[in-house]
């Protein structure tokens, strides 16, 4: 058994719930849709506070991802093919729920010949028709750097596309062990150099062991690529089988590292312990415009 694991969880990590009613109604909706979320599939610290504000990030092609990704609770196994309804279902529920921002993932589908870029965008149209106001931000994998993936998702105009790299380049071979660094940066790139319209976003954990130098290093190279908006949280190893926990930072130091990120020109960035890549989403989003 691994102690790093079993360290004590300081107290600003605990999280509160907020109106038990919106989340026994989203839980409902999402169930009666036959609907996935990451909140659930990656066992989000934050699921309870997000849906009892009505908030869910959902995520489409399935529950099962084809990566073994050593952070993630996403479960692999069996993949299954597409469900040509989802992008629907998907609207429905955000038309249901009235979100003014909605945010779309999926499990990585290294299976599908265009990685499930065409379901990204069927869905982004799907939203735009059912909630017209609403705006849109998509959390997608690397699809092993096909751009044409990529313009597929672009194309149909999300407000957002987030990629996060997830950790220092050190680790990817670690952590990350079917990712590339280098090609997730070069995504992100791909965006801005795209479509200057749509914000482009990423994120990154903290306590895998990473040195101050890297994570400086890494905040410097998304800058490098115009990442409009960053977050910065704190890595929680889902099980004993999972990536142990090598460190708590303290929230002093994420500040410390939002901060440096303003200060080289990532103009809105989220940086705490509690914080995750859709975590306030609509906040961060706002702020962004606000900044421009």
């Amino acid at each position: 058994m691994s102690n790093s694991n079993y360290q004590k969880k300081p107290e600003w990590l605990k999280v509160k719930i907020q109106n038990p009613k919106n989340l026994s109604h989203v839980n409902t909706l999402i169930q009666s849709l036959n609907l996935n979320t990451v909140c659930h599939g990656a066992n989000c610290p934050n699921r309870l506070e997000c849906f009892s504000k009505s908030t869910a990030t959902f995520m489409i092609l399935g529950s099962i991802c084809s990566r073994h990704c050593r952070f993630c609770n996403i479960e692999s196994g069996k993949l299954l093919p597409p469900d040509i309804g989802e992008p629907y279902r998907v609207a429905t529920a955000v038309k249901e729920l009235g979100l003014k921002h909605a945010v779309i993932t999926s499990v990585t589908r290294d299976d599908l010949e265009d990685g499930g870029a065409q379901m990204f965008a069927q869905t982004i149209i799907a939203i735009r028709e059912a909630s017209p106001d609403t705006t849109i931000e998509v959390l997608i994998p690397d699809f092993k750097g096909s751009f044409d993936a990529l313009k597929t998702v672009m194309d149909a105009k999300p407000h957002i596309i987030n990629h996060n790299v997830e950790t220092v380049n050190r680790l990817y071979a670690d952590i990350r062990p079917e990712a590339d660094y280098t090609q997730s940066l070069e995504l992100l790139a791909s965006v801005k150099a795209y479509d200057e319209s749509i914000f482009s976003k990423s994120g990154f954990m903290l306590g895998l062991g990473e040195e101050e130098e890297e994570v400086l290093k890494l905040i410097e190279d998304l800058r490098a690529v115009s990442v409009d908006i960053l977050t910065i949280g704190q890595y929680l190893p889902p099980s004993d089988a999972h990536a142990p926990l090598i460190s708590y930072i303290t929230p002093e130091k994420f500040t410390e590292y939002g901060k440096y990120a303003q200060s080289i020109g990532i103009s809105s960035v989220a940086s705490s312990p509690l914080v995750r890549s859709s975590y306030n989403a609509k906040e961060v989003f706002d702020e962004k415009n606000t900044n421009l």
